[in-house]
């Protein structure tokens, strides 16, 4: 007995002391694995008493800390309230929340989570899983400067040859990147152009496929060539009997040169399949505004697609005076029209006013390493912190909120201080970080330890209790 509390003090110390590392490497850019690394000779010790996956059906997670309420003084929100807990998950549901010393039943598998904040899974709702440098050599971008959007469609018909014989095994590394970062839902938008046909949409699927128990992922079929301009309207159609749930658009006017026509052909297909739409729309010229209200238009005419369509990017909205984008984000809540940003830099896009108004608001990576950016990180926590940076202050209260836009709206409290998440049958998806509360996850980027989807361990890992 006094061995096995040794050797529990011991394990507990080290993850200790691993946690409060990871945590100062965060705030100073570094990554967890950096942190591991500067571990490495106690990690080796510790590594056979943690595990990496598990195969249990019916199992505990204790040491689990949870969001409680906030504290105020008077009026303002101070501080989150949290307790430590344990989870009782089966068949990849939530079945119990046991308080701290609460008595557990006996004989199922324990595993300990060492205190560590229990945030809900991240949803990358906006990225390109199907073409990207992820994987290989280091490859930056071509100079941008100068360069139109037909000029990146140029160079991507010479680039796709290249990039399609490994896009399924990069594609997996991206997945292995969304999780390692607490995400396990996605919306990818997936190439549809004469030179990669049907192609890179195969290759995704396989990809999916492999993943079908660890990752949830909608596909929008993509005319990143233009759908006028590329003359894909039939392989459109037949990425929707391959079973794509959106048909994708991009710049109506800068690339089809003709709004309307470009945007009727869209819809039609979403109409004609019953599928849902999701278009890339970049233009912040008047004809972005004009594509923007003709698609309000469209869905207000045709009841079958309310609720069913996002607009990606939509930069146009930048530009609207106060009174034209309350009246758009108002027109576009009734019509369940939704918005998907990567939270640009350098573009102050009205995403508050947006939800404000009811509009539901996703964010994603968009590009992760490929020619059209750099800079992906596969990291939607990263997304909440650059949303409360930009604008929504740096109080306990408004960081937790931002967080919401990472998680699909899913917060472990309201805004009332209730707990909100998790509660007894919700799934178990969701991820571990190593912060005391959601305001200090968003403000520092906190590193994440372990990822679970449906109960499943996708990522990382948990010490065995």
């Amino acid at each position: 007995m006094m061995l096995e509390h040794t050797l529990s003090q011991s394990r507990r110390a080290f993850l200790s002391h691993t946690g409060m590392l990871a945590t100062a490497c965060a705030a100073g850019g570094l990554s967890a694995g950096s942190a591991q690394a500067a571990s490495a000779g106690t990690a080796d010790k510790a590594d056979a008493m943690r595990a990496n996956s598990l195969a249990d059906r019916h199992y505990l997670l204790a040491g689990v800390r949870l969001e409680e309420g906030f504290e105020h003084d008077e009026d303002v929100v101070v501080a989150t309230r949290t307790g430590l807990y344990t989870l009782e998950i089966k068949d990849g549901v939530i079945v119990a929340l046991h308080p701290e010393k609460a008595v557990l039943p006996e004989g199922l598998p324990r595993y300990q989570a060492n205190g560590q904040l229990l945030l809900p899974t991240m949803r990358d709702m906006h990225i390109h899983l199907d073409k990207t440098f992820y994987g290989g050599p280091w490859q930056a971008p071509r100079p941008r400067q100068g360069k139109t959007i037909m000029d990146m469609i140029a160079l991507e018909e010479k680039l796709l040859p290249q990039l399609l014989p490994t896009s399924q095994e990069r594609a997996e590394g991206l997945i292995a990147l969304l999780q390692s970062k607490g995400s396990t839902v996605a919306r990818s938008h997936c190439n549809i152009d004469p030179v990669s046909g049907l192609k890179s949409l195969e290759h995704l699927q396989r990809a999916l496929e492999n993943h079908r128990d660890d990752f949830e992922c909608e596909i929008v079929a993509f005319p990143q060539h233009g759908l006028l301009h590329s003359k894909v309207d039939g392989l459109m159609r037949e990425a929707m009997q391959m079973g794509v749930q959106y048909v994708g658009g991009l710049d109506p006017t800068n690339v089809d040169a003709a709004m309307e026509k470009s945007l009727d052909a869209m819809f039609q297909i979403a109409l004609d399949t019953g599928k849902g739409v999701d278009i890339h729309l970049h233009e912040t010229s008047p004809a972005g505004v004009a594509a923007v209200d003709y698609m309000i238009d469209t869905v207000e005419k045709n009841a079958a697609l309310r609720g069913k369509v996002t607009i990606s990017h939509a930069f146009a909205l930048s530009t609207l005076a106060p009174e034209k984008l309350d009246e758009t984000a108002t027109r576009m809540a009734a019509s369940g029209i939704s918005i998907a940003s990567t939270v640009p830099i350098g573009l102050t896009m009205p995403l508050p006013q947006l939800s404000q108004k009811g509009v539901f608001v996703m964010t994603g990576t968009d590009s992760v390493i490929d020619h059209w950016s750099p800079f992906g990180s596969g990291d939607m926590l990263e997304k909440a912190y650059l949303y409360a940076q930009l604008y929504r202050g740096s109080d306990e209260f408004r960081l937790s909120r931002a967080m919401s836009i990472a998680t699909g709206g899913v917060l472990p409290l309201d805004d009332q201080g209730n707990r909100a998440w998790p509660k007894v049958g919700d799934t178990a998806s969701f991820t571990l970080a190593a912060a005391s509360c959601s305001a200090e996850a968003v403000a520092r980027v906190s590193a994440r330890s372990a990822t679970f989807h449906r109960g499943r361990l996708v990522s990382g890992g948990v010490d065995q209790a």
